[in-house]
């Protein structure tokens, strides 16, 4: 299964907050155009750091500032969103680009942002299919004006892959028959549970083996093993603060070893741990989060290792 498909390389940043932000992320985004990496990803969050508002917006600054990047969301939440600006937006985008959008879609889970934004939480899986299926015949509607049609730059629209946490949100993503991104939050065998019971519930038509299989991971290729071992204990304290604010769910998907959960290490053991992934559930997307607590020298290193020298192992 490892050599079935290209494994492609993504980027997923935090959100810039500020001008200087702003300057790196845009900086970073035009090196990884240059260096290989064929996407670059944003979240969406509200009320508090490390995700961005608007990142559709930041998004079109860096379509116009590369050539060749996909422009990704991990995840557009639509269940806060006016469906028909989104159609909008995103049409807009993909046109802007010359049809380099993937639409990552979600719920959202934040009780704070569901206050903020005057949504009732249980109603956000509601919210979201009637969103997203506004959003789909905004795109086919054959009864607009031809001028008046909102076109996406791809036919019939950018791919769709929805961000799932849970048994609720693998089934929507299913019942659409669109591709499951997987949370970084999450371990291996849960991921690799995820993905055995998304395809199980994809409708008669949809074949599991033509759709993306997009894994989100903190990834670090370190120069030697002291700088695999900090890295790694960094990332344990990032995931026990991550399990100790989060509630339900999610606080019980985040406990446990991270480093079940990111890849880190000397460029042959991020190479082999990548490969079991790929092994064991054919990802051919890799979404690579950059670790926290490293300096910006230190991870545009670890970055160059990942689309160099781990790259060629792969291939």
């Amino acid at each position: 299964m490892s050599g079935a498909r290209r494994l492609h390389l993504g980027l997923a940043l935090a959100g810039p907050t500020d001008a200087e932000s702003w300057r790196q992320t845009l900086a970073l985004a035009e090196w990884a155009d240059r260096s290989g990496f064929d996407s670059f990803w944003l979240p969406e969050g509200h009320l508090r750091p490390g995700a961005t508002s608007a990142p559709l917006l930041t998004l079109a600054a860096v379509a116009a500032r590369t050539q060749r990047l996909r422009l990704g969301t991990t995840s557009l939440l639509l269940s806060i969103h006016d469906p028909a600006r989104v159609a909008a937006d995103v049409a807009a985008l993909d046109q802007l680009s010359a049809g380099r959008v993937i639409l990552g879609v979600g719920r959202g889970f934040e009780p704070a942002m569901f206050k903020a934004f005057g949504i009732d939480p249980k109603s956000k899986r509601d919210r979201f299919d009637e969103a997203l299926d506004a959003i789909l015949a905004a795109w086919a509607d054959g009864g607009a004006a031809e001028g008046d049609r909102l076109r996406p730059f791809q036919s019939p629209h950018p791919p769709i892959w929805v961000a799932a946490f849970g048994p609720k949100g693998l089934a929507q993503a299913a019942r659409r028959g669109a591709p499951y991104l997987a949370s970084p939050i999450e371990s291996f065998d849960a991921i690799r549970e995820n993905f055995r019971a998304h395809a199980a519930q994809l409708p008669a038509h949809v074949d599991a083996r033509t759709l993306a299989v997009p894994v989100m991971r903190t990834v670090h290729v370190a120069k030697d093993a002291a700088e695999a071992g900090r890295v790694r204990e960094a990332a344990e304290l990032e995931f026990v603060a991550i399990a100790a604010r989060a509630r339900g769910a999610i606080a019980a998907r985040a406990s446990g070893a991270a480093d079940d959960r990111v890849i880190v290490g000397e460029a042959g053991e991020v190479a082999d741990r990548i490969a079991a992934y790929r092994e064991a559930i054919g990802m051919d997307h890799l979404v690579v989060r950059p670790a926290s607590r490293t300096g910006s020298a230190e991870r545009l290193a670890s970055l160059d290792r990942l689309a160099g020298e781990v790259s060629a192992r792969l291939a």
